[in-house]
């Protein structure tokens, strides 16, 4: 699958990780039910720190179209929010 992550570029992402990642995406879920500002930012460089660690960076040309798009690093929690799905982040979370 390929993810854009905003404001920094896109990687190529093997489905296989996304049990792993829904962990991260399901707690992130909750620091924003319960407006841990604190949490929330902690959880949210966590899940694109380990979205780019798992994933292949694609060149900055490539123009792939991108299956699933993540928050910049420095979105806040109404950004966020207008970008969940009934899963989270993730597909099947």
């Amino acid at each position: 699958m390929i993810v854009r992550i905003m404001g920094e570029g896109q990687v190529k992402l093997d489905d296989a990780h996304f049990p792993e990642l829904n962990k991260l995406d399901d707690e992130l879920l909750r620091e924003m039910d319960s407006n841990d500002e604190q949490g929330f930012r902690r959880t949210l460089h966590a899940l694109l720190d380990e979205v780019r660690r798992l994933g292949t960076a694609l060149p900055d040309d490539a123009l792939e179209p991108s299956e699933l798009i993540l928050p910049a690093p420095d979105a806040d929690l109404e950004e966020v929010r207008r970008m969940l799905t009934d899963d989270g982040l993730f597909p099947g979370g």
